[in-house]
Formats: C-alpha cells, sequence, structure tokens
C-alpha cells in the first residue's frame, strides 16, 4: 500500500506566527528508509508526467512553483529529480541570482512577472522575488540599489513588500495560475556537512564561493528573514509547504507528493473534438488506410 504524506504537516498555516523550530528538518514522514521514499518518488513521476500532457493539453490553467531556501538545501537537486520524467516541452526554469542594472531600474517584481508561465506550462523559479525579503533584509546595504523611494511616514518596507507579494500571487491565482511555494528547510548541521562535501569533493568544487561560507554567518539572520516571510506570505490561496530538507530523499518524496496531488485535484480535459473535426478527422483516415495522401483541408483546430 502506497504511504500517504500528510500535507497539513508540512504547511505553514495562514494567519499564523511561523517558527522553524517547529519544524523537524530532519523530518521523514511516514517513511521509514531511503528506498521506501524513492519508490514512492517513482510512482509520482509516472503519474506527474502523465499529468503534464494532460495539464498542457488542457491549457487552463499554468502552474508556477517556487524554491527557497539556505544554500545547500538541495534546491538544484530537487528540480533536477523531480521534474527528470516531464516534457521539456512544457516546463521553463528560472534561476534568479543577483539582479542586474536594467532588473534593479524596475520594481522587485518585475523581472519574475517577465517569465511568468502561459496556460498549460509549468514555470520553476529557483529563488524567486522572496530574495528581496531574504537576502536583502539581511543585507539592507542592498537596498541603496534599487532606488526605492522612501515608505510613508510610519510605514515598513518590510510590510509593504510582504503585502505586494501577497496581492501578486492572488492576482495570479484570480487569473488560473496556481502557486506551489517550497521552502526546503535545512538544519545548520546539515549545511556545513553540504558544504564540507563541496570542497573535499574535486567534483563540486565548482558550486561553492567565498561568500557562500561568508553568508553561513549570518545563519541567525537568515533564519528570522524566513520566518517572517513564512508568517506574512502563507496564504489560503497559496500556502507555503516547508519541506524537511536534511535528507534528500525525503525532501523529493514530499516535493512531487504535493505537486501531483495539486494536479490530480484539478478538472483537467483533453480538448473536446467538434462534430465537424470528427469528421474532418475521419475523413483524413481513410485517406491515410488507403495508403494515399490526404487533399487539403480546413486545420481541425479552425
Amino acid at each position: 500500500m502506497r504511504k500517504a504524506i500528510d500535507h497539513a504537516a508540512l504547511i505553514a498555516k495562514p494567519g499564523s506566527e511561523i517558527l522553524l523550530d517547529d519544524f523537524d528538518p530532519g523530518f521523514t514522514g511516514p517513511f521509514d528508509t531511503k528506498s521506501d521514499a524513492e519508490a514512492a518518488s517513482a510512482e509520482n513521476l509516472t503519474h506527474l508526467a502523465a499529468l503534464q500532457d494532460l495539464f498542457y493539453a488542457d491549457r487552463q490553467r499554468a502552474l508556477l512553483i517556487i524554491f527557497q531556501g539556505m544554500d545547500a538545501a538541495g534546491k538544484d537537486s530537487v528540480i533536477r529529480r523531480v521534474l527528470s520524467g516531464v516534457s521539456p516541452q512544457g516546463v521553463d526554469i528560472h534561476a534568479f541570482a543577483a539582479p542586474s542594472p536594467i532588473e534593479l531600474a524596475h520594481d522587485f517584481l518585475w523581472r519574475c512577472a517577465l517569465v511568468l508561465p502561459a496556460r498549460g506550462r509549468i514555470g520553476i523559479f529557483n529563488r524567486s522575488y522572496y530574495e528581496e525579503v531574504a537576502i536583502v533584509r539581511v543585507h539592507e546595504s542592498l537596498l541603496a540599489r534599487e532606488h526605492v523611494p522612501p515608505p510613508v511616514p510610519g510605514g515598513d518596507i518590510w510590510t509593504e513588500r510582504f503585502a505586494d507579494m501577497v496581492a501578486f500571487e492572488r492576482h495570479l491565482v484570480r487569473n488560473g495560475t496556481i502557486v506551489l511555494k517550497f521552502f526546503l528547510h535545512v538544519s545548520k548541521d546539515e549545511q556545513r556537512k553540504r558544504l564540507l562535501a563541496r570542497i573535499d569533493r574535486p567534483d563540486k568544487n565548482w558550486k561553492i564561493t567565498p561568500a557562500d561560507l561568508h553568508e553561513r554567518t549570518f545563519w541567525e539572520s537568515y533564519r528570522h528573514a524566513y520566518e517572517q516571510l513564512l508568517t506574512h506570505t502563507s496564504i489560503r490561496e497559496a500556502p507555503w509547504y516547508i519541506i524537511p530538507a536534511d535528507h534528500k530523499w525525503f525532501t523529493r518524496a514530499a516535493v512531487a507528493d504535493v505537486i501531483v496531488r495539486s494536479l490530480g485535484a484539478l478538472d483537467l480535459h483533453y480538448p473536446a473534438m467538434s462534430a465537424r473535426q470528427q469528421s474532418q478527422l475521419a475523413l483524413e483516415r481513410e485517406q491515410l488506410d488507403a495508403g494515399g495522401d490526404t487533399p487539403p483541408v480546413t486545420p481541425v483546430n479552425a
């Protein structure tokens, strides 16, 4: 029997204060072993491939998947593994590094809004506009590059940005975009082990820079910033899933399960063919059965 992951245990409850101490980064849910989780993941990846085909054909909605987390939380790994079975034709992946001068000349949502997924497509954001209330909040000097006007008297730029993000996501949801947000919750000790592995293994040296080690000294500041963004931007329409990330095999299983269940809950259909279109296809089939070329006809989607 397939082991079920309790999604409710992973959600940052909207309207509640979120403290990361309440979420165990080493939690493995219903899985006793890595092989159990990988078996569940493999089953979900099969379902995901079929659902993506239906989602792409239905063209009624878009799916936006956002990944946030500390350095070495496993964002790249999850994206690579969970989406290994889907067709690249319907998926767009965007990794958001430090903004360029052109991006800094616009509002902080602009560069992400430019690459939102179209209906029928899945968009993956590896980091996102949430960096504006994570790294920018930890390093407030970065605000000077953005040339933003000062907040109104008595206002607070972080509260204003939370409100903007929530309004943006509610707008997306109302217009047919499903927004799934995953915070990969890794412990400080597990991060240390992963950074050491990047140093000790020559094939991973390229993945680490002195800046990564420097940022680790701000661990508590980042933790506080993430608790604040999870508290203020987990909403009913687009809640945050806090995914335990100390065991990558559970992280992958949990993320895949949420995506599959979210798509599976939709009323998806392949496009219906009109009687005229069906007649035309029947005609073309007769021609193909006879071994001849089909005559020029009006396209079936006309």
